[in-house]
């Protein structure tokens, strides 16, 4: 904020209460108005509401706008090209380089932005590990970024950790500021750039709360794997017999909702870490999609749309009643809450577990032919998770329209992996061997037809199929080989009608379904192409046959 009447605002007199002695100056953010502290969420919502930055709405949460930019920019987002990290880096689509020089101009323009303004500091952790957690800095020009940065990450415990917290990476996230491209050499005046030898992450001209969310998880995909733990785009749980499960994919595949099993322990709903111990949570908070969200079927999830220290990001209120109305969509379809982990009731504190037995690939298959569940071989679960098929689900990236959008996302997750795909499939491989993981394709999307004549598959369906495979039910059913890619279909599922387990008896004609699915076959072959010269043959050979 420019506060350039200096009007004292609610929390000024407690701004520096909870200050690390590794000051601003040390990122060169001198002659500001003010620095707020790791405020806590109670000052927060006082400053947000003064600042006119949201709206408290009924049974406690805070409504925000993020502004423009309701999604992803993910054409804006760079990486610096640096000699220390070059040669890791999967350069391309998703990790634009840009210059050192460049970046530092940027960095300086942002740094001379600030002065005279308002900033909001964060110091917490990314990594429920204490053996592999980074402590981050979140520095803000929104009130409501830095709640978004205390809900989303983990917390230091008490007020002299505060005091001697020395950050080992900082985000500077400034709405504000727009980049020129002409000078900066963007695409245009949103940027997002990560720089891995500086430590610092720069976010310009953008509100969304999810740039903050996947820079940070961006950043750990590169450092993780090269001390040897998986980094991982997935959700992750825990049975009472300790028996952990991944679920892969991507937003709108059903990670967060899967995961928030009641009869499971939640460790996480999106960002994980795989190491020699067991799977830890990156973070302290969820990101949850909530448009037309329902209370019976995600009971946990719409509960926290009505709770103290959740933030509605782009979601309708009547500003009479206060009441949310989580079906309308007039700001965005990608309406999000964001709240800490424990408020679902059966997270798990520690945020940690053992090695996971099951591993499941999730997607929204949107050609409405993938079986609804499937058992893969080790080289199928590689040929998959490399491949990372799904339907990008409107309103989760700029330019998505409603339609869902098919596509290829290598590793379920490519817009935030820094390395190339074979380096993280490999890793996975081997630590799914290691730890005797089976390996599972789910299916979330259509059934009876494609999008437009076909129905998504309910989600009452998929948790039965879910509960059976990680209950170890499947284990002694029959199956059957799909004719197509060759996985393993199982032929019975109690609480689960044989159309769904048979996806072509549910379309009005199997002959144009047996055309669709070898479409889609064909999609997979060209798609896995690029991948090719890195895999070994066996991988290759595991995926469809046309």
């Amino acid at each position: 904020m420019n506060n350039i009447l200096n009007i004292t605002t609610p929390a000024e007199a407690i701004a520096e209460a909870l200050r690390s002695d590794y000051g601003l100056k040390n990122h060169g953010l001198t002659n500001l108005r003010k620095a707020y502290w790791n405020l806590p969420p109670e000052a927060l919502y006082e400053e947000i509401a003064f600042r006119g930055e949201g709206h408290i709405v009924n049974g406690g949460a805070v409504q925000v706008l993020s502004g423009k930019h309701t999604a992803r920019a993910a054409q804006d987002k760079y990486i610096v090209r640096e000699a220390e990290s070059e040669g890791h880096i999967w350069w391309g689509e998703y990790n634009r380089p840009i210059s050192p020089d460049k970046f530092e101009e940027l960095f300086e323009r942002m740094q001379g932005f600030a002065q005279g303004r308002d900033l909001f500091v964060q110091d917490c952790y990314a990594g429920a590990d204490p053996e592999y957690r980074l402590p981050v800095r979140i520095i803000t020009e929104y009130a409501w970024h830095s709640l978004f940065a205390r809900n989303m990450f983990i917390l230091p415990e008490s007020a002299e950790e505060y005091k001697t917290f020395v950050p080992e990476f900082t985000l500077l996230v400034l709405p504000s500021f727009k980049a020129f491209p002409q000078i900066d050499g963007t695409r245009s005046s949103t940027v997002i750039a990560l720089s891995f030898a500086h430590n610092l992450g720069l976010i310009g001209n953008s509100g969304y709360g999810g740039e903050i969310k996947k820079s940070i998880f961006t950043l750990l995909n590169y450092l993780n794997p090269l001390r040897g733990v998986m980094s991982m785009h997935c959700s992750a749980n825990v049975g009472p017999k300790g028996d952990a499960a991944l679920f892969f994919g991507l937003s709108g595949t059903g990670k967060t909702t899967l995961s928030a099993d009641p009869h499971r322990g939640l460790i996480g709903d999106d960002e994980h870490g795989w190491s020699e111990e067991g799977v830890f949570n990156y973070e302290g908070g969820c990101y949850a999609k909530v448009i037309q969200l329902s209370p019976t079927a995600e009971p946990q999830i719409h509960a926290t749309t009505r709770r103290f220290g959740t933030i509605l990001e782009n979601v309708v209120f009547d500003p009479v009643t206060r009441k949310i109305d989580l079906d309308d969509d007039e700001f965005t379809e990608n309406t999000r809450a964001s709240y800490p982990l424990d408020f679902i009731a059966n997270a798990i504190p520690e945020k940690r577990a053992g090695h996971p037995r099951n591993v499941v690939f999730l997607t929204c298959d949107a050609q409405g032919v993938m079986p609804p569940i499937a058992r893969l071989t080790p080289e199928q679960a590689m040929y998959h998770f490399i491949s990372g098929y799904t339907s990008k689900v409107g309103g989760t990236e700029v330019g998505l329209g409603e339609e869902p959008e098919i596509t290829f996302s290598a590793c379920f997750g490519a817009p935030f992996m820094v390395h190339h795909p074979m380096f993280y499939a490999d890793l996975l491989a081997r630590k799914m061997e290691h730890h005797g993981a089976t390996a599972w394709l789910v299916n979330t999307g259509w059934v009876g037809g494609p999008y437009g004549i076909g129905k998504r598959i309910s989600i009452r369906y998929t948790r039965a199929l879910l509960n059976a495979a990680l209950n170890g039910d499947l284990d002694s059913v029959e199956y059957y080989r799909d004719p197509i890619f060759g996985f393993a279909v199982p032929k019975t599922c109690p609480g689960v009608p044989e159309s769904v387990l048979y996806p072509a008896q549910s379309w009005p004609s199997e002959e144009e379904y047996w055309r669709k699915y070898r479409q889609l076959a064909s999609r997979f072959i060209n798609n896995f192409r690029k991948f090719e010269p890195d895999c070994p043959p066996e991988v290759v050979e595991a995926g469809p046959k046309g």
